[in-house]
């Protein structure tokens, strides 16, 4: 697929307004009080939610061990625990996503298709920083004590910057799917 360079992850502010046609038609607002709110889209709102949580506490974490507030074996500990979920959940979830739902989705509203591109897209740049966010991890984990620090620090600020990639693509992907689910009763 070939995405413009200004419809990628790296360089979106938002989908193109052509895109957001649902959306016009079903504003993030009255998502909550439409008939077919639950199921499906609470499931995949709350999703969402668990991995901004999860990266947020993350980042926290990071910084509270910068300040001393956990020795190394400790932060070692939950960063171990806290990441390999993180990894993990978000991986599934998009393969989940490109392998499942966004081809049935694709299905339901012809008009998007090009979005489903490019949330396809980004799960694949997203691959690379997950991949990014497992070495800095582990240069973390094995940072001799004298280069901990250090090591914490870079991956912290990793932190910030996938977190605002992330962020970006599960705004858009909400923007897209949400409307389709809603305005279609799918359920998966």
């Amino acid at each position: 697929m070939d995405i413009p360079t200004d419809l990628t992850l790296a360089q979106r502010e938002r989908l193109p307004e052509a895109l957001r046609v649902l959306l016009d038609e079903i504003p993030r607002n009255a998502w909550p009080t439409h008939n077919n709110f639950g199921g499906m889209v609470e499931f995949w709102l709350q999703r969402h939610l668990m991995f901004r949580e999860l990266l947020e506490r993350l980042e926290t974490e990071a910084q509270d061990r910068l300040d001393n507030k956990f020795d190394a074996q400790g932060y070692g500990a939950r960063l171990s625990r806290l990441g390999g979920f993180f990894l993990q959940q978000l991986h599934g979830h998009h393969q989940i996503e490109d392998t499942h739902y966004f081809p049935q989705l694709t299905k339901l509203d012809t008009r998007l298709v090009r979005g489903f591109d490019i949330l396809d897209a980004d799960h694949h740049a997203l691959d690379g920083l997950l991949n990014d966010f497992a070495t800095g991890a582990n240069a973390v984990l094995q940072a001799p004590e004298k280069t901990a620090r250090d090591a914490t620090g870079a991956f912290g600020a990793q932190l910030v910057t996938f977190k605002g990639f992330l962020n970006r693509h599960l705004l858009d992907e909400e923007d897209l799917i949400v409307p389709v689910i809603l305005k279609t009763g799918f359920d998966g």
